[in-house]
């Protein structure tokens, strides 16, 4: 069969409209793969090109949002980029598995990419290593051993998170607190005597939302992004109805907040921030228990806290923050993380020398800017 002979591409906005409807039945639907998502990313030169595979009878059985930036003029090339992607009906199938991947590698090669980068949630493995319940699944061994009969490279830049803790929503209330480890039962009705309150915000408190942001990176030693990009995440999915951010308060006073996203089965914790006031009244934790019960109250079967160390050990920096998430009762869940494919492996050797470079620069500026109060 010929390239592109069962693959119907989605190029304009008619169909860009329905591309949630298109995806929301795929079970590794993600919010990154969205509509949305893609209006985001375009606005700060990221071109969206979503399309389809159809199989017997028209059937949808995969499906991709890449997102294309060109290199600075006059360089041709492009760089390509699947978030969370791509869709298959069955990762387990063989034939599907390998249609697609050649499709994408021609695409990649055909409109002078340097390489195309995927991070499907392809699940490798459940729990964290050498602990009695970490399990291994044959599927990721499966797909990481096609990847690499393929060329494809384990990418040295890991966008996402490639491991985070999931929470399954579909137990009763009274059963997901039972689950929790005691400690985090006792921080959330410890808030709650406290008087540690929790609201959902509007468009009106994100400007608060993102100085708290600030405060949090500038205390914890991350680099964030200027307000603009953040306002424009948030408003966008608001907008929406993918997003919801929820703000805790002593006394009237915001002290903390986080931004939850949902999309298909799934709601996710993508923001966290706080003043560093009132630690001692836990109000990340009545945070995030309200933001469970919302979730499961509006139908969601599955909460993600987004990202999990990639070493679990505890000098990993993440290693708090995972052990804050895991007393919830979560599980681990490893995925396959990013991939890329050089279309042009001369160029890709090159822009992987240079990018880690540029990104360095672009950090450090950033954390000067943060630090003089102009992020």
């Amino acid at each position: 069969m010929g390239f592109f002979e069962d693959v119907t591409f989605l190029m304009d906005s008619a169909d860009l409209t329905t591309w949630n409807d298109t995806i929301a039945a795929f079970p590794q639907a993600h919010i990154l793969q969205t509509r949305e998502w893609a209006g985001i990313k375009a606005r700060y030169g990221w071109q969206p090109e979503p399309f389809v595979w159809r199989g017997e009878g028209g059937r949808l059985v995969a499906a991709a949002l890449l997102l294309r930036r060109g290199l600075p003029s006059p360089l041709p090339w492009s760089v390509l980029y699947a978030p969370k992607g791509p869709l298959l009906a069955s990762w387990e199938d063989a034939d599907l598995r390998a249609r697609v991947l050649d499709d994408l590698q021609t695409y990649a090669r055909r409109t002078g990419a340097i390489f195309l980068k995927i991070d499907p949630d392809v699940v490798v493995g459940t729990g964290v290593p050498g602990e009695d319940d970490a399990r291994e699944t044959a599927l990721g061994d499966e797909v990481h051993q096609t990847l690499r009969r393929r060329g494809w490279r384990f990418s040295a830049e890991q966008v996402q998170f490639r491991n985070t803790v999931l929470l399954d929503l579909t137990p009763s209330e009274d059963d997901l607190l039972a689950a929790m480890k005691q400690k985090t039962r006792y921080n959330i009705r410890l808030a709650a005597r406290k008087g540690v309150t929790v609201r959902v915000g509007t468009d009106e408190d994100l400007p608060l939302l993102y100085r708290m942001y600030a405060e949090t990176a500038a205390r914890d030693g991350f680099i964030i992004r200027p307000q603009a990009y953040y306002l424009a995440v948030w408003q966008t999915l608001m907008a929406a109805g993918m997003a919801e951010p929820l703000i805790a308060e002593v006394e009237g006073e915001p002290v903390a907040a986080i931004v939850v996203f949902r999309f298909g089965a799934r709601a996710y914790y993508f923001y966290g921030m706080s003043t560093g006031r009132h630690r001692n009244k836990m109000p990340t934790y009545a945070l995030q228990w309200e933001a469970i019960r919302r979730a499961k109250a509006a139908g969601f079967r599955e909460y993600d806290f987004w990202g999990a160390p990639d070493e679990f050990t505890p000098a990993d920096p993440m290693w708090g923050v995972f052990r804050f998430k895991r007393g919830f009762g979560a599980a681990v869940v490893r995925t396959l993380g990013a991939w890329d494919f050089a279309a042009r492996p001369a160029l890709y050797l090159s822009y992987s020398q240079i990018l880690p470079r540029a990104l360095a620069v672009t950090r450090r500026a950033r954390a000067w800017a943060l630090r003089r109060g102009k992020a």
